[in-house]
C-alpha cells in the first residue's frame, strides 16, 4: 500500500468563525481519507478515498474496505481519469457534501469536483462535475486544488490553491449553494509575498484559524522557497484582505 491521509471530519459548525469540533453521527466521528495504492514516489498514481470513524477522534478505523471514490468507478469522467486526491467533508441539512480535487494526464490539470451522500457510505458524484475548473492564462490555469469550504455570513466561502504562471497562489471561490462557484480571478495572496523568499516558489494547501479574542483570521499554507518547504503564515481582520 502506499499510504493513507486522514484530511477531512465532519464537524459540528462550518461557518468560518467557528471552531472545528469534531461531530457525532450514529454515535462516532467520521472522516474521510485520500489513498494509494503504490510506494515509490510522492502520491503515486492512481489515488482513491474512504471513509473511517472513530470512537475518541484519535483513534480510527476504517468504515468500508472499498473505495468511495476511484479512478474505476463507472460513472469516472476524463477530468478525474488519472488520480483522486484529498477531500473536504461538509454537511448542509441533510446532505453530505465531499469536495475533492482530481487529476487528468498527461496534461496533468487538477480541478474540483463535489460527491453527495445520505448516510457517509454512498457517494454520487455531481453531474456537471467539476464545479471549479482551471482559466486559461489565470493564477490557476493548470490547477484548482485541495478545497476547503466554509460558511460565510450570507454565502459559501471556498478556499484553494490555483496554479499559474508556474506557481502555485492561494485563491477564493464563493456560492450561494455549494453547487455554483463564482472564483476571484486574484489570488488572496500571490506566490512570492514574502521578501524573505519563504514561498518565493509556491504558497498553498491552507488552513484557517479565528482567534476571536482578538478578532483575527489565521491562515497557515505550505510554503515552498529559498529554504525548501516550511509553514507560513498570513493574518486578517476580514476573509477577503490578507
Amino acid at each position: 500500500y502506499g499510504g493513507v491521509v486522514l484530511g477531512a471530519y465532519l464537524y459540528e459548525n462550518y461557518d468560518i468563525k467557528a471552531p472545528r469540533v469534531l461531530k457525532r453521527v450514529d454515535g462516532k466521528f467520521w472522516g474521510l481519507y485520500g489513498a494509494y495504492s503504490k510506494q515509490g514516489a510522492y502520491e503515486m498514481d492512481p489515488g482513491y478515498e474512504g471513509v473511517a470513524w472513530s470512537d475518541d477522534g484519535i483513534v480510527w478505523r476504517r468504515a468500508s474496505d472499498r473505495y468511495i471514490l476511484s479512478v474505476h468507478d463507472d460513472d469516472t469522467k476524463d477530468w478525474e481519469k488519472s488520480s483522486i486526491y484529498q477531500p473536504w467533508l461538509l454537511q448542509d441539512g441533510d446532505i453530505f457534501y465531499n469536495f475533492y480535487n482530481a487529476k487528468q494526464m498527461p496534461e496533468w490539470i487538477e480541478q474540483i469536483g463535489m460527491a453527495i451522500s445520505s448516510d457517509l457510505m454512498n457517494w454520487k458524484r455531481y453531474r456537471e462535475n467539476p464545479v471549479l475548473r482551471v482559466r486559461q492564462g489565470g493564477f490557476d490555469s493548470n490547477f484548482v486544488s485541495d478545497p476547503k469550504v466554509f460558511r460565510d455570513g450570507d454565502h459559501w466561502t471556498m478556499f484553494y490553491f490555483g496554479v499559474g504562471y508556474n506557481k502555485a497562489h492561494i485563491m477564493a471561490a464563493f456560492s450561494d449553494d455549494l453547487v455554483r462557484w463564482t472564483a476571484d480571478p486574484e489570488p488572496l495572496y500571490q506566490a512570492g509575498g514574502n521578501a524573505s523568499g519563504l514561498d518565493r516558489a509556491h504558497a498553498h494547501k491552507i488552513s484557517l484559524v479565528y482567534n476571536p479574542s482578538n478578532d483575527t483570521f489565521y491562515m497557515y499554507y505550505c510554503a515552498v522557497g529559498d529554504a525548501g518547504r516550511g509553514i507560513g503564515l498570513i493574518t486578517s481582520k476580514r476573509v477577503g484582505k490578507w
